[in-house]
This record gives C-alpha cells, sequence and structure tokens, in this order.
C-alpha cells in the first residue's frame, strides 16, 4: 500500500490530477457512462406536497418543482475492451462484508446482542470481484432537493417498507414513483412538526433545536431518513445509520434521496465516530434496547454526546403502562441517573436528558461505586469492543465552546492544535481547497444540481467538504484509522464523517 497523503504535504499539480480523476470517474458513473448508456428524456408529474399550518418551511421551498426529469438505460451492460468484469444482474444491490447467507454461516456471533447485523468480510476466495451493476430498468436519479420527496421506484424496487411502514407514513408508492411524505415511527403528523415539538421541548417553548445549540445530531435506527432531512433547513447536519436487517432497504432509499446515511448497528463495538461529537443522539423506535446490559449501548451515547448534549428518546417505555414497558423505563431511568444526566422534558411519547458539563456528579458516584469510569487512555473508536463505562472531562480547560454553523466550518479548534496545525496551515488548506473545486466545477462541465451524494475518501481536516459547503451536495467525510486522527477536526466544523480502514475491506474482495 501507498503512504496516504494529505493535500497541505502533496504537490499541487499531482494532487490536482489525482483528485480531477476521481471525480471524473464518479461523474461518469452518475451519468450511466460506464456502462455505455444511452438515454431518452420524458417528464412525469407528481401530485403535490401537503404541508401542515405554521410547519417550518425549507430555505430552498422556491426550489421545489413538480416537473421530475428522467433519463432511462436503455442499452445492454457491455464490458469494455481494457476489461472490469460486471457482476451478474442479481448482485445490483450487494454491499460488501454484508452478505446475510455468508453471515448465517458464522456460528460464533452474539445474536442475542446483534452482532451478527456487525459488518462480517468473507474469506479473501468467497468474495465478490466485480462491478456491481444497476437494475435493468434504473433511470439517471431525480435530482435534488425534488428528490428530498421523490425517487424512481425501479432505482430501488423494492414495496415491503412501504406496506409495513405505510400507515406511518414513511413512504408510499405513487405510479413510477416512491413519495416521502416525512412521516415516521413516533411523527404521523410529518418530521416538520415532530422537530418543532423538540425545540419547544429542549427550550422551554422558547425557542427551536438551533437555538438549543444543536448543530451535529446522529439519527439511530433513521428508516429512510425523513427526520435528518427535515433538520438540513435549519442548517443541522445529521449522520443517520442503521442495520442491513429485515428493512435491509431504508439506507438504500435514504441516499437515493440524496440524504446522508450509512449501514451501522450498535452491537458490539464502539461506533466509527469519534467521542464528543454530537450536540443530540436520536432514537425514534430505533429498536435498540438500551436498557441491557447494564446500559452499555447508552454509555456509548455519553461517548459520542458533547457536555450539554441531548439524548432524544421516541418509544413506547417513554409512555406506555402495559406489558414490561413500565420496567423498561426503570431501568432506563437507573441507568441515566447513574450517568447524571438530567431529564429535562417528558411530553407525548418523547422524553429527553442532557448529558453534565459538571463532573462532580459523575465523579461522586465513582467513588460510590455506582458508575465506572473509563481509562483516559482508552481513545481508539475503530473496531473496538464496547466499554461498561464512562469518559470524564476531567480538564475543563480542554472543553471549547465551538460557535454555530456556518462561522465553524473556518473555526480554528483546539482539535486542530493538538494534531499540530497552525493557523496559518489551516488556513492555507481551506484557501487550496476553494481554489481545487472551482476547478472540479470546471473540469466536469456539470451543472451543480447534477451531483448530490459525495464521498471524499481521505478527508483530512475536512477542506473539501467545506469549498462545498454552499452548494447543494453533502459529504460523507472519510478518515483512514490508519492515518492521522483527524476526524474530531471535522465535527468540530460542523461536518459529518466516519473512520474507516480501505485496508480491510480491500484485503477481503
Amino acid at each position: 500500500m501507498g503512504r496516504w497523503c494529505s493535500p497541505a504535504s502533496a504537490e499541487p499539480r499531482s494532487v490536482q490530477l489525482l483528485l480531477l480523476g476521481v471525480a471524473l470517474v464518479a461523474a461518469s458513473f452518475y451519468a450511466g457512462t460506464l456502462f455505455q448508456s444511452s438515454a431518452s428524456p420524458a417528464l412525469i408529474l407528481p401530485p403535490s406536497v401537503s404541508r401542515s399550518p405554521g410547519s417550518p418551511n425549507p430555505q430552498d421551498a422556491s426550489e421545489f418543482t413538480k416537473k421530475v426529469g428522467v433519463s432511462y438505460r436503455t442499452a445492454s451492460i457491455s464490458v469494455p475492451d481494457y476489461g472490469l468484469d460486471v457482476c451478474p444482474l442479481e448482485y445490483n444491490e450487494h454491499i460488501p462484508c454484508h452478505d446475510a447467507a455468508y453471515i448465517r454461516s458464522l456460528r460464533n456471533l452474539d445474536r442475542s446482542r446483534h452482532e451478527d447485523l456487525e459488518a462480517k468480510c468473507p474469506p479473501r476466495e468467497d468474495s465478490l470481484f466485480c462491478l456491481v451493476p444497476p437494475p435493468n430498468d434504473y433511470k439517471i436519479p431525480i435530482r435534488w432537493p425534488t428528490s428530498r420527496d421523490y425517487v424512481w421506484r425501479s432505482n430501488v424496487n423494492h414495496s415491503h417498507l412501504s406496506e409495513v411502514k405505510g400507515g406511518q407514513n414513511w413512504v408510499h408508492e405513487n405510479g413510477k414513483l416512491w413519495w416521502f411524505p416525512g412521516g415516521g415511527t413516533h411523527f404521523k403528523r410529518g418530521a416538520s412538526e415532530y422537530i418543532e415539538r423538540l425545540g419547544n421541548m429542549t427550550t422551554n417553548s422558547t425557542g427551536d433545536l438551533r437555538s438549543a445549540g444543536v448543530v451535529q445530531v446522529l439519527d439511530v435506527g433513521c428508516g429512510v431518513a425523513s427526520f435528518s432531512a427535515y433538520l438540513l433547513p435549519l442548517d443541522i447536519h445529521t449522520m443517520s445509520f442503521a442495520p442491513k436487517d429485515g428493512h435491509e432497504n431504508q439506507i438504500q432509499f435514504a441516499l437515493e434521496r440524496g440524504i446522508g446515511a450509512m449501514i451501522s448497528v450498535l452491537a458490539t463495538k464502539q461506533l466509527p465516530y469519534p467521542g464528543n461529537s454530537f450536540e443530540m443522539v436520536h432514537c425514534s423506535r430505533c429498536r435498540v434496547d438500551w436498557h441491557e446490559n447494564d446500559g452499555i449501548l447508552l454509555k456509548e451515547v455519553d461517548r459520542l454526546l458533547r457536555p450539554n448534549g441531548y439524548f432524544v428518546y421516541s418509544a413506547p417505555p417513554a409512555y406506555r403502562k402495559d406489558k414490561d414497558f413500565p420496567i423498561i423505563w426503570e431501568k432506563l431511568i437507573n441507568i441515566t441517573s447513574a450517568m447524571c444526566w438530567k431529564l429535562i422534558a417528558k411530553h407525548v411519547q418523547t422524553a429527553i436528558w442532557i448529558k453534565p458539563e459538571d463532573e462532580s456528579c459523575r465523579q461522586k458516584n465513582s467513588d460510590t461505586g455506582i458508575l465506572n469510569i473509563c481509562d483516559p487512555s482508552d481513545t481508539s473508536s475503530w473496531q473496538s469492543p464496547l466499554m461498561n463505562c464512562v469518559r470524564l472531562n476531567t480538564d475543563q480547560s480542554k472543553i471549547q465552546k465551538l460557535p454555530s454553523r456556518p462561522e465553524r466550518l473556518l473555526f480554528y479548534s483546539r482539535s486542530l492544535e493538538i494534531i499540530g496545525v497552525t493557523p496559518e496551515k489551516f488556513d492555507n488548506n481551506n484557501q487550496f481547497w476553494r481554489d481545487q473545486v472551482r476547478k472540479y466545477w470546471s473540469f466536469l462541465g456539470v451543472g451543480k444540481t447534477s451531483i448530490r451524494n459525495i464521498m471524499d475518501m481521505n478527508a483530512n481536516y475536512g477542506g473539501f467538504a467545506m469549498a462545498l459547503s454552499t452548494d447543494p451536495v453533502w459529504i460523507m467525510n472519510i478518515v483512514p484509522y490508519t492515518t492521522i486522527n483527524t476526524l474530531p477536526v471535522i465535527y468540530d466544523r460542523g461536518l459529518i464523517g466516519s473512520y474507516h480502514d480501505w485496508l480491510v475491506f480491500l484485503l477481503n474482495i
């Protein structure tokens, strides 16, 4: 493997050529050219979207259009002379290391803790090594922001989720389209009304989630990610995740809509995000047993929350008095009390706790044996087992109050100082990426609404995402685990991303 190079240390010309090549490949795939497709345009008129009175309108609501452009792939897939094997069509939804048949064959997994939903890579000889094809009737995706509400059925041709969740307004069939009304299990009146209610609960009805200090949210068991979609008008960015399970197509729906999401699960390992990254962790009927195993999953939430961050829990134990829900609720109260979380609101079907900033209560509970404190040296969160302890921010001087977006994008945070990046180097990196992005758009020769989903495979300080922050795109910032840990910098800038180890997955394909 070659060395990973940061933009600041690489030769500018080589960086331009390398990243231009990656951008061109991504653009050509998006346009269908890798499959030598021909296309013919068509128009479809979907129904108008109804909104509840008083619900917040997206900042870009005027850009929503009722006309949806489409391009059909009409030619058969062909393999070019220079190679590139194409997988059989039945593998068009293949996800590396999430092969259900292979995972079922493993006998040593702790299925009671859903270890079977975590990524498990097969041996090299059993892995797929070919280009995953699109469906036969694949269409060029609908452009953002219309894609928030409508996507082509043929691109994610599943009906199970609409049948199971149709009454909860997740997704409905509408001719050749899927329609997403913005509903969810616990927000049947729409995500806008639900988000407004959360703002009222966190601010005593004096403001919204922005005034409550929420910039980044982790949405656990996100479904089709409507919660994330309707937070965007507030300039709140969400890292949404859900496992590949009985509703395995939900992440496909989210990505087809142009909403940031990834396959992941809270099971036996820490999530691939740094500590103190989110102002809110959200669970709306997320199918996580928070009360089990001495609350070890809630302690992972505590790791991820910033001081004064919120845990939002919309689930039956918060409001139902039948079955074993009262017992579960009592366990949740005991666990959160031991961590010194404060229950600040409980209304309708939702409870909200806040993580303390002052660590004196947690230190006291540790001294009396109620709470375990983590070893400060245990900081890794890539493929690390969950830990039944909490981390203390004992040095208050290291806790930095960050500005709101968009100021946070250019803020020189303490996380930059910790890894030895000077303000001058940070400013130079930002200017470098502003210049690069201008060239990318010029080289690609496409409209800025033609591209929505972007992955930065080696995000460094997040400068690429910063330079695109005013464009209608979202960026998944990836920090390889084998490089210097810059993901805290990315989250301090108000961006989202994940750790990853490309080598692990490359050795298994």
